[in-house]
């Protein structure tokens, strides 16, 4: 048996088989965009650890700053003692996401813990318990945020759910959907407004959450004019809009956060994912005035903000900074975009290229049509690609859509070798072919 089977064959005797695995690859080294399996094969990682490694694996950086700090102060506990790391990872959170003339921040450890937090926040803030999510939706696997995720295959068995949470259609604009972005925008904020009449009064509505790129979702981009209509529905009913930037923050969108290309400011926001440069760490960031109505002692954890990955975090932000991460994830997000057109002219099955900045997929569909999604076919791109040294996982809620979250440090002829290896996998395995230029 070799080594990468013996590691999985352990896995399976002692690991919770709810723990969910989706290939057998195995990880033992990694350096910028390339990972390292225990057969000692390499691969171009197009999955960042699902969205975390923006900054790239084993940044020296990064790994300078947790020794230091692991020789100093490995863990206190801010509620216990208050630490340099948090106090300084806080300062430099609010200056490069500002919400509003004043802002603040907490810490904690996961993007599912900022979001149950930003819930927290806004239902102190406003007195009022009622929250509005989206389909297609994902929050995290805690039960409020498994309550606000919308895939049922991340639910099954987990009830009851949390109460007064309520769902409405994700703004989703499709090339083949028949309508542009303002008549989807127009005809989903009506529907919220009606949902006020018949299904939650907006008396009673705490907060508004939605991603601006979902995640999971299949990585729908809401229309700019949903969101600035979402923005003053909100202020007029005095409801929290909170903007959930967990795998869209910190360069991804080429932005350090995608909030930016809205010129829309949240009440609230969670953070999490490549902020910590691969350590568990998360933060809400929010409106000085809406963190201010808290309670304290309502919010934060044991290890939330904790000494080492706060200045992991630091680190990260300083490096992306230094390497002008945010211009370059519009650069790779731009050569992406414009490999799966020119792959989407090719390939019948292809219904759609979309993403914000390095945040980009491409769904397939049976024969072209999009009310079929194929998951089926892109299980076994992803299967060929990863058989070719290329790391690749799904999204959406049919499991149709292959998303691309490379770190953003990845050189161009890495990103070009995994880009090859994508092109041939798809059409040598497609079925149907078409030039739809002709």
């Amino acid at each position: 048996m070799d080594v990468a089977n013996d590691l999985i064959a352990r896995r399976e005797r002692v690991v919770c088989a709810g723990v969910g695995r989706l290939s057998d690859m195995t990880a033992v080294s990694a350096s910028g965009a390339i990972i390292v399996d225990a057969d000692g094969k390499e691969f171009i990682d197009f999955v960042g650890g699902i969205g975390v490694m923006n900054v790239g694996h084993g940044d020296q950086s990064v790994v300078d700053a947790i020794r230091e700090q692991a020789g100093k102060l490995i863990h206190s506990s801010i509620h216990v003692t208050t630490y340099e790391p948090y106090v300084a990872l806080c300062e430099k959170l609010v200056e490069i996401l500002p919400h509003g003339e004043h802002t603040k921040a907490m810490l904690v450890n996961s993007g599912a813990e900022a979001v149950e937090n930003a819930i927290k926040i806004a239902r102190q803030a406003t007195g009022r318990e009622a929250v509005i999510c989206f389909t297609g939706g994902f929050h995290g696997r805690t039960l409020l945020a498994t309550t606000l995720t919308s895939k049922i295959g991340y639910k099954v068995g987990c009830g009851p759910f949390a109460p007064e949470v309520y769902r409405l259609p994700y703004p989703v604009v499709h090339p083949r959907g028949g309508a542009t972005e303002d008549q989807v925008a127009a005809c989903e904020l009506a529907r919220l407004r009606s949902a006020f009449l018949d299904t939650v009064a907006a008396a009673d509505v705490a907060a508004i959450i939605i991603e601006l790129v979902q995640g999971e979702g299949g990585f729908n981009v809401a229309p700019k004019a949903y969101i600035e209509g979402l923005r003053e529905i909100c202020t007029e009913h005095g409801i929290m809009l909170i903007i959930d930037e967990v795998q869209t923050g910190f360069a991804r969108t080429g932005r350090w956060g995608a909030y930016e290309h809205y010129g829309v400011v949240p009440d609230l926001s969670p953070w999490a994912k490549s902020m910590g440069g691969g350590l568990p760490i998360s933060c809400v960031i929010g409106k000085a005035e809406v963190m201010d109505k808290v309670t304290p002692g309502t919010l934060g954890g044991t290890y939330g903000g904790n000494p080492v990955a706060c200045a992991a975090a630091l680190a990260t932000i300083r490096r992306m900074e230094k390497l002008g991460l945010n211009a370059r994830g519009e650069q790779i997000g731009g050569m992406i975009r414009s490999r799966f057109e020119a792959i989407a002219e090719r390939v019948l099955e292809v219904t759609d290229v979309r993403g914000l900045g390095a945040m980009m997929a491409i769904e397939f569909s049976e024969s072209g049509d999009p009310t079929l999604p194929d998951k089926h076919l892109v299980t076994r791109i992803i299967d060929r690609c990863r058989d070719d040294g290329l790391l690749l996982i799904p999204a959406g809620v049919h499991g149709n859509v292959i998303r691309v979250l490379s770190p953003i440090v990845i050189t161009d002829d890495e990103l070009h070798r995994g880009l090859d290896i994508f092109e041939n996998a798809v059409e040598s395995i497609a079925s149907y072919t078409a030039n739809r230029t002709s």
